[in-house]
């Protein structure tokens, strides 16, 4: 088994001064990135991306507004977008003139020209304008990074497309072999938002963290990647379910975001903080691993849900 994906990396130098208000980074960056996304992708007259009798084949509509053709699973009418974007480090940032800057997208759908849209979409949307002044920037490169965060290949440069022919994704085992792990702290780094029987969890408890992330991992790889993970759900959740929280030390995000589209505000909300974890959790790690990169909770999109493992102990 295993987790597969793009980790891409944009470089923009700014033209204007461009500012990033704190903790919306990555909402400045989806709203404006779906309009442009559009504006490239869909046939001229396209009213309603969910609707269109070609919205199978189109690279907007699969990855926007990705909604179900009748196949993965079931119940699932809107479908995770397959992407998510990570830009957390800019929070509150003023970017000058002249000053270079950068942000990561996660790609998680493996078919398709979706990377090569993705960088049409962000070299116009930089010569348009970011954030609340709409600031210019421009695109310099694009980068795919291994998951150490090192460049593999430059994939734009600017100008035009380089790099290699075919791009093959990076790839996080699920069934690795390491050394048996009884311990593990497990940093919340943004606003994080869990959800067990269709409410709000207050801790990230061991049990509710592992279902939402096999969760989350199997419908992206069902619907982007190779197909579900075969695992039996059931007793996963309940192995998960007797590892002990030991320690919780969390604080409360309250944001609030504005649709440009609709006018409505939206809350950004959730718990950021570490969690300490004891028992038998050696293979849930390559798991909360994967989840580091795919995020795991609400609102995951716009960089919801992102956590490291650390303080690893072996027995």
């Amino acid at each position: 088994m295993e987790f597969r994906f793009y980790r891409l990396r944009f470089h923009f130098t700014a033209r204007d001064t461009i500012h990033f208000p704190t903790g919306k980074p990555g909402n400045i960056l989806r709203g404006a990135f779906g309009t442009i996304f559009r504006q490239l992708a869909c046939l001229p007259g396209c009213d309603d991306a969910k609707t269109c009798s070609v919205r199978h084949t189109c690279a907007y509509a699969r990855t926007f507004e990705p909604a179900s053709l009748g196949e993965g699973p079931s119940g699932l009418a809107d479908w995770p977008r397959p992407f998510v974007f990570r830009a957390s480090h800019l929070d509150g940032r003023t970017v000058r003139p002249r000053d270079h800057f950068h942000f990561d997208v996660h790609l998680f759908q493996l078919e398709g020209p979706t990377i090569a849209f993705f960088a049409l979409t962000f070299a116009q949307l930089a010569i348009e304008g970011l954030g609340p002044g709409r600031g210019r920037a421009a695109l310099t490169a694009m980068d795919q990074l291994d998951l150490a965060g090192a460049r593999l290949a430059r994939l734009f440069d600017g100008e035009k497309f380089c790099g290699p022919a075919e791009v093959e994704p990076s790839s996080v085992p699920l069934n690795g072999n390491s050394a048996p792990v009884s311990r593990i702290q497990v940093r919340f780094l943004t606003p994080t938002e869990l959800k067990a029987a269709h409410q709000i969890v207050p801790r990230p408890e061991f049990g509710v963290l592992m279902n939402r992330i096999r969760d989350r991992l199997s419908t992206l790889s069902a619907l982007y990647g190779k197909g579900p993970l075969p695992l039996d759900y059931a007793e996963f959740g309940e192995r998960a379910s007797q590892v002990e929280m030991t320690s919780c030390k969390l604080a409360d995000v309250h944001v609030m975001r504005l649709s440009t589209r609709t006018g409505q505000t939206h809350p950004l909300d959730g718990f950021v903080g570490t969690a300490e974890y004891n028992g038998e959790l050696t293979e849930f790690v390559p798991y909360l691993e994967a989840a580091h990169f795919s995020g795991v909770g609400r609102q995951t999109t716009w960089g919801k849900g992102e956590i490291l493992v650390t303080g690893r102990e072996n027995r």
